[in-house]
């Protein structure tokens, strides 16, 4: 796996750089060298950005090894709201530019989410300005359908597709996604491969997680609906996000997945880098429990 850099300052009271660095440190030590950010990740002026520069001020030789993948164009004006516009697209990229400052490139970059009122090729058409200029690598795409990926496309080509996937939000298996990806030949990376904690066996109620985390606001972990996910998880056994692997193989077209677990601390970093490999058996279990997953509430609440 490789990983995300959301839990790292996302939070009331960020990640200490000292352990920030330890985790990115042995994220590099075990060649997890696919990073990804946002601009939205904080707030605007301590977010993975502002992170990323100090971390490669100090560690200059690690940005040639780092493949980096941020998202933006949101409104800072309105938190999360995107804003897929030319313009915000260019405010975003050059105000990510300029925090970087020069110290590492953006290899993919990726609107946050789509604009449902902006056409999605005009937020490509923007960063592709980037692309064309040498100061953006690449160009993604986050929380998209099958066929948008088929049209959007043929504006430019895309680097990756970013969306959730774990056997608690298989969808994108079965709706197209995966499979139009695998067609095209466009890597998926997989964001909460462990379902935010849930599949890992350290969350059953509200109270075990911080007074400021995140996932308060979420709806599957509101009282009453985490208590039933939680007992939903112990279906799942030991499986957790084994069923995230680096490809699926689907009635003749194949997949890239490329997870990326978020961590605050090295030691997790270090269990995320574990491979585990398993028996057609395995793969098939990790297939009926998929199957008959049943989850509480949706993922985001209204507008996300």
């Amino acid at each position: 796996p490789n990983t995300s850099l959301r839990d790292l300052t996302w939070r009331t009271t960020p990640i200490p750089d000292p352990q920030a660095f330890d985790t990115l440190n042995t994220a590099l030590a075990n060649d997890i060298t696919l990073w990804n950010g946002a601009e939205f990740y904080g707030p605007p002026y301590a977010n993975s950005l502002h992170l990323l520069a100090r971390f490669f001020a100090t560690h200059p030789s690690s940005a040639a090894r780092v493949c980096l993948s941020l998202k933006g164009s949101s409104d800072p004006s309105k938190g999360l709201h995107i804003d897929g516009s030319r313009a915000n697209v260019r405010r975003s990229i050059s105000e990510c530019l300029r925090v970087l400052d020069g110290r590492k490139k953006i290899d993919i970059f990726a609107a946050g989410r789509v604009d449902p009122n902006v056409p999605l090729e005009e937020t490509i058409s923007a960063i592709a300005e980037y692309v064309r200029d040498g100061k953006v690598g690449g160009i993604g795409l986050s929380e998209v359908d099958a066929d948008t990926i088929r049209r959007v496309r043929g504006v430019h080509p895309i680097a990756a597709v970013e969306v959730e996937l774990s056997l608690q939000t298989p969808e994108i298996l079965t709706n197209g996604v995966a499979r139009t990806c695998g067609e095209l030949g466009i890597p998926i990376v997989a964001y909460s491969p462990l379902g935010r904690g849930l599949l890992a066996n350290r969350i059953t109620k509200p109270g075990d997680m911080d007074k400021d985390d995140l996932r308060h606001h979420l709806p599957r972990f509101a009282p009453g609906a985490l208590e039933a996910n939680a007992r939903e998880e112990r279906v799942y056994g030991g499986a957790g996000g084994v069923g995230v692997g680096e490809a699926v193989e689907r009635e003749g077209w194949l997949v890239e997945i490329v997870p990326i677990p978020g961590t605050t601390t090295a030691e997790r970093v270090q269990e995320n880098a574990e491979a585990v490999v398993l028996t057609e058996d395995e793969w098939n279990d990790v297939e009926d429990i998929r199957k008959g997953a049943e989850v509480v509430r949706a993922r985001y609440p209204g507008g996300h």
